[in-house]
């Protein structure tokens, strides 16, 4: 069963730091893209990192561009996405999903999603 845990939310001040995990099982991580999308209140899920199987592209939504980084460890099936410089825009039920080999922004493109975790920025 493809199963993809996401983990490491929690509520930061501005301007503060968060590192997400993304921990996957019952599929080999290394044939696929990972990307990070966020979801606000009342509004659609939006792309905001992908990375391709090999780790060699990676691709950011511009608000976060210089702000997020992300990577993957395949020998430990968890991708990661380090999060600096926190805005309230930020604010978003974050969730990973995997798509085959290549990166995109569409949700569409992903057939495996997570449950989630929060991500809270407000002083």
């Amino acid at each position: 069963q493809l199963q993809l845990v996401e983990s490491g939310g929690g509520l930061v001040q501005p301007g503060g730091s968060l590192r997400l995990s993304c921990a996957v099982s019952g599929f080999t991580l290394d044939y696929y893209a990972i990307g990070w999308f966020r979801q606000a209140p009342g509004k659609e899920r939006e792309g905001v990192s992908c990375i391709s199987s090999s780790g060699s592209n990676t691709n950011y939504e511009d608000s976060v561009k210089g702000r997020f980084t992300i990577s993957r460890d395949n020998a430990k099936n968890t991708v990661y996405l380090q999060m600096n410089s926190l805005k309230p825009e930020d604010t978003a039920v974050y969730y990973c999903a995997a798509g085959i080999k290549g990166c995109s922004n569409y949700v569409s493109y992903f057939g495996s999603w997570g449950q989630g975790t929060q991500v809270t920025v407000s002083s």
